[in-house]
């Protein structure tokens, strides 16, 4: 059955614009991307074996170009594929802006929400900084390490110079885990609390460190790791 054979309130649009998009399901909001389908199928229909293939929203979203499932369907053509990217980065994009015009941070789980769409999608594990005035307001987000699929290696010289060259009064680190484990590791705690010695003599507040995997953050401060 096509979109347009579908009763009003059942179609994506539709229904998107009568009730909202929170309201939608993963394969709905795929299929107002899509706007049509194929091979006989219609943009819903197309959306769920995509999902199906993939294993979910995240895995279809942040697979390369080259490695994205098809299942038993049509493939992602390039044009849809671009246009799924350019929204995804939309969205990261959104939600560093409205992170920056925050007055104050909000709380924990606002600042994990973040971090993990600016780093989970990382094949390789990436150690990043939100730093914070003397009222917990975004200065600045900054990605300043990089390593390989298992460690980014982070040295507290340089993550001193970023917080004095940005007038720092707190910070919240956070990394990645490309296996999916968000588990905090022994070398994770030793380097956050090597971290917070360090700052201290800066009185730069370490406020937290969180381990992005598949699941939810892990907060090492929820933790009494900090």
């Amino acid at each position: 059955m096509r979109i347009i054979e579908l009763p009003g309130k059942e179609r994506p649009r539709e229904k998107l614009l009568a009730r909202g998009a929170p309201l939608l399901s993963d394969a709905e909001l795929l299929a107002v991307f899509l706007g049509s389908g194929h091979s006989g199928r219609n943009a819903v229909e197309v959306a769920r074996i995509w999902l199906r293939a993939a294993g979910g929203v995240c895995d279809l979203l942040d697979a390369p170009r080259s490695t994205r499932p098809t299942g038993d369907g049509p493939s992602i053509g390039l044009v849809t594929w671009c246009r799924l990217q350019a929204g995804l980065e939309l969205g990261k994009r959104y939600l560093d802006e409205r992170m920056r015009r925050s007055t104050t941070l909000g709380d924990a789980d606002a600042a994990a929400h973040y971090l993990r769409s600016q780093l989970s999608s990382y094949p390789f594990e990436v150690f990043a900084c939100l730093f914070l005035d003397n009222r917990h307001r975004v200065i600045g987000f900054e990605k300043l390490f990089q390593g390989t699929v298992a460690a980014a290696n982070v040295h507290p010289r340089e993550v001193v110079r970023r917080c004095l060259a940005l007038n720092a009064a707190a910070v919240i680190f956070a990394h990645n885990h490309p296996s999916g484990e968000s588990e905090p590791s022994a070398a994770d705690r030793a380097i956050t609390l090597r971290l917070r010695d360090v700052l201290d003599l800066i009185d730069v507040r370490v406020l937290d460190h969180f381990v992005i995997g598949r699941g939810a953050p892990v907060s090492l401060a929820r933790r009494g790791l900090i």
